[in-house]
C-alpha cells in the first residue's frame, strides 16, 4: 500500500495539482509509511531545489484535503480506503550533503609506511591493500 501511495501521490503532485507550486518544481516523495489499519499515511517530501522548504511544506499541508481527494480519484479501483495524509519534510539529502562537506574538510593524515623486514631470510609478505 505504501508503494502504491508513493507512486500515485507523486503523479498527483506533478500532473494533477502542479498549480499548488506556482509553476515551480513539485516536491518528490521519498517515503510513505502507512499505519497497520490504513487510517493514516505519513508522507515524507524531499525538496531538493530552493530555500523555501518550509513554505512549500506548508502549501502541501494546507492543501492536504485537495491532494487526498485527487489521490482517491486515482486509486479508487485499487484501494478501498484512502488514508489520511500527514506530510513531513525529509531533509536526509541535505543532511547527507552537509556531512559530505564536513568529512571533506577533515585533515586525515596518511597511514605510516611499513618498515623493511628485519630478517632478510624470509621474503616479505605481499600487501593486499594500499
Amino acid at each position: 500500500m505504501a508503494s502504491l501511495l508513493q507512486q500515485e501521490l507523486a503523479a498527483v503532485l506533478q500532473r494533477d495539482l502542479p498549480h499548488l507550486f506556482g509553476g515551480g518544481m513539485a516536491p518528490s516523495i521519498s517515503m510513505v509509511k502507512v499505519t497497520p489499519d490504513l487510517g493514516q499515511a505519513r508522507v515524507y517530501l524531499s525538496l531538493l531545489l530552493g530555500n523555501d522548504a518550509n513554505e512549500r511544506i506548508e502549501i502541501v499541508r494546507d492543501n492536504a484535503r485537495e491532494i487526498r481527494h485527487a489521490l482517491a480519484k486515482r486509486i479508487r479501483k485499487t484501494a478501498r480506503v484512502v488514508p489520511e495524509l500527514v506530510f513531513f519534510h525529509d531533509d536526509s539529502a541535505a543532511y547527507a550533503a552537509h556531512m559530505d562537506q564536513v568529512l571533506g574538510t577533515l585533515d586525515i593524515p596518511a597511514p605510516p609506511q611499513e618498515d623493511a623486514p628485519e630478517n632478510d631470510d624470509k621474503p616479505a609478505r605481499p600487501r593486499l591493500f594500499n
